[in-house]
């Protein structure tokens, strides 16, 4: 299988070298990979992949998806979060302090120890400028042509850097601009659902509602079909629903005409007890009158005395009298002063007593 370039920050490379290079660790140009060690190598990745496949066997997986639809992984943890195929990705320097290179070390020069002598040399006796310059020169334009091809080689690496750097630049751009796409695409398909959902729903709580409002409306009109008669029928019989001409005649003529009939009926029973009174007393005036002793002239003539036998006829009279006046009063019904009845009453039964008096001094 062919393993995909990785690629890393120059920074953290073990091949750069940096400072001392006393701990240099130089890897050989041409090591012979040990068999063995790919082997073991081999063996292990075939292991990791048995057991990654045994696994995803042993897992419970979910039927394929119908036709026109796939599978969507959904977060099914307590606390969601935002899941992103985007790498968040800083960019960020470092430039290096400008360090002087360390001044070669001098050459140890002891002290002097002696004299000074000194040798003339004229011009030409020590060496030839021209043939002693050349090795010199030699080697200062091969450094100078070493350092020019460095450079050279180092500006074409550079620019090779820069258009990988460039053609990945365009490879991550656009990846980005496909996983925009992607995720306003799904974020399109989300919201189309929940729309969809929401939708839905409505649709099931207006079904819902309808029909709750039809059994509701099924059931008052089972509930009340019989009640509007019997509510009528109660305020009725409670006295809300009325006839006027009736009403008015409970209200107002049956207690007037209570109160007349109660008015009647007092005045005749009070003049009942009047009467009643008077005949009483004159009856007992006549019981006195005749439970009185005789004269010594009238005990020869008894059997004449024509006065109880008159008198009985005037008692007699006197109470048809009353009994008349008392039934021309309950006919008429009309009403008669109390006081004019009595006088009546009293004045003719005064007569009476007059009269039974005189006839029997007469005889």
């Amino acid at each position: 299988e062919k393993e995909p370039v990785r690629y890393a920050n120059l920074m953290y490379d073990r091949r750069v070298v940096r400072g001392n290079t006393y701990a240099l660790q130089v890897i050989p140009a041409y090591t012979q990979p040990d068999l063995f060690e790919i082997q073991r190598q081999r063996e292990a990745r075939r292991r990791a992949l048995a057991r990654k496949r045994a696994k995803e066997q042993m897992q419970l997986k979910t039927p394929e998806p119908v036709e026109g639809r796939e599978h969507v992984h959904v977060q099914t943890e307590l606390y969601l979060e935002e899941i992103s195929d985007r790498i968040i990705e800083v960019d960020m320097e470092c430039q290096t302090d400008a360090f002087l290179d360390r001044p070669p070390t001098p050459f140890f020069v002891p002290a002097k120890t002696g004299r000074d002598v000194a040798t003339q040399i004229e011009e030409g006796e020590l060496f030839d400028f021209d043939i002693e310059v050349k090795p010199i020169l030699e080697v200062l334009i091969g450094k100078t042509i070493e350092q020019a091809l460095l450079e050279v080689m180092e500006e074409e690496e550079l620019a090779r850097l820069w258009a990988h750097q460039r053609a990945y630049a365009e490879l991550r751009n656009a990846e980005l601009a496909e996983v925009q796409r992607l995720e306003e695409q799904d974020r399109r398909y989300r919201e189309e659902k929940e729309r969809r959902k929401q939708q839905q729903m409505q649709m099931l709580q207006k079904q819902k509602e309808t029909t709750e409002k039809i059994a509701a409306r099924a059931f008052a009109k089972r509930y009340l079909t019989d009640l509007i008669p019997s509510v009528f029928n109660n305020l009725r019989e409670s006295g809300f629903f009325y006839d006027p001409i009736e009403r008015d005649i409970e209200t107002e003529f049956l207690p007037w005409l209570m109160t007349e009939v109660e008015e009647t009926l007092e005045k005749k029973v009070l003049g009942r007890m009047t009467l009643d009174s008077l005949i009483r007393t004159v009856v007992e005036k006549r019981l006195d009158a005749f439970s009185q002793k005789p004269l010594p002239d009238q005990t020869e003539a008894p059997a004449e005395e024509p006065g109880p036998v008159d008198t009985d006829p005037q008692v007699a009279d006197e109470t048809e009298a009353a009994g008349q006046l008392v039934a021309e009063q309950e006919d008429t019904d009309q009403p008669v002063a109390e006081e004019q009845v009595s006088r009546r009453i009293s004045f003719q039964l005064e007569e009476g007593d007059q009269a039974g008096t005189e006839e029997p001094e007469t005889e």
